[in-house]
């Protein structure tokens, strides 16, 4: 399969300090992976410099073969869409607009959204179940639904890679399921999907490969069955593997 995103040796940090150790690792097309790790671990900062929004600190990134740096700005928000986490809105926009905003770079300067345009954000709020919010101010909808909005502002783009920063934060068990659905039929069109999130049993059930990091370092980054061990786990989090193989269906501690 094709790398459709890809860190070669990524160093990443704040005020040109690096956080742990440089990161290789790539996202295929068709290819769910996610990445696991402690709070402060440096998962948000690391997907920010991914996407071009913190400068990196040495080492690249391949957009479909290209490097990020050599990629006009209109053509990365073709290929990569974001899903950053939901906080407060200050600019009370009505959620079909929000999410409508995700067809903006397939709109010409001084152009209208098309009926297309529309249809593609009005499927993407059908898909997540909001459309019954779609008038209303993101101001006045929950956080949960507010993490909803972004995602389907994410599908209505229709980019070739989405970078995923914990999509199910904040959802109900509900909603947790319906964005695992489409993040799974993301991958049936052939999407690149890198996520984020802290629940193992979501990335066992959507993830192809699994990455876990830990003080801005990889430890660990293969196929989901054989990375998400409970040792490994336990290490990552600082728990016992008895209380890992009790919160992960699946897993088991090590006998002894």
């Amino acid at each position: 399969m094709t790398a459709m995103l890809a860190l070669r040796s990524l160093a990443f940090g704040h005020h040109g300090r690096a956080l742990g150790a440089p990161v290789s690792l790539e996202v295929r097309a068709g290819e769910i992976v996610a990445l696991l790790g402690p709070n402060g671990c440096g998962k948000t900062t690391l997907f920010r410099t991914v996407l071009g929004l913190i400068p990196a600190l040495g080492g690249r990134v391949d957009i479909d073969g290209t490097e990020l740096l050599a990629t006009p700005r209109e053509a990365i928000a073709r290929r990569v869409a974001y899903v950053p986490q939901a906080h407060g809105g200050v600019f009370a926009y009505r959620v079909d607009d929000v999410v409508l905003m995700g067809r903006a770079v397939h709109v010409s300067a001084f152009a209208m959204p098309s009926q297309h345009d529309r249809a593609a954000a009005a499927d993407a709020l059908a898909r997540l179940g909001i459309a019954h919010l779609a008038s209303r101010p993101c101001t006045e909808i929950s956080g949960g639904e507010r993490q909803l909005v972004l995602i389907a502002r994410a599908l209505a783009q229709q980019a070739q890679v989405i970078v995923m920063d914990e999509p199910t934060a904040s959802l109900d068990f509900g909603n947790q399921r319906v964005v695992l659905r489409e993040i799974a039929a993301l991958k049936a069109r052939g999407v690149a999907v890198l996520l984020s999130t802290h629940q193992p049993d979501h990335a066992l059930a959507v993830a192809d490969r699994v990455a876990l990091m830990r003080a801005g370092t990889l430890q660990a980054f293969g196929p989901a069955a054989a990375v998400m061990t409970a040792p490994a786990l336990a290490g990552l989090y600082g728990v016992s593997e008895a209380e890992v193989a009790r919160s992960v269906a699946g897993l088991s501690a090590t006998p002894g």
